[in-house]
């Protein structure tokens, strides 16, 4: 996920359809969120059974659909 507000609205989609997840930065207070600068803010881990869901809703919300 490249950013926080990518990442939270992707969040509000998958929990409106029921899809399990995690969501998790890479922001580190200690190195002040050095790591986001390379990696992007964050990514999402679920079950292997849901990942075309996922990226499907991930694409779709990237299109602004």
């Amino acid at each position: 996920l490249d950013t926080q507000v990518e990442a939270r609205a992707l969040e509000a989609m998958l929990l409106n359809q029921g899809i399990p997840f995690n969501l998790r930065t890479y922001h580190d207070s200690a190195y002040d969120g050095l790591f986001q600068e390379q990696k992007g803010w964050g990514h999402i881990e679920a079950p292997e059974e849901h990942e075309a869901e996922i990226l499907a809703v991930l694409e779709s919300l990237r299109k602004g659909e």
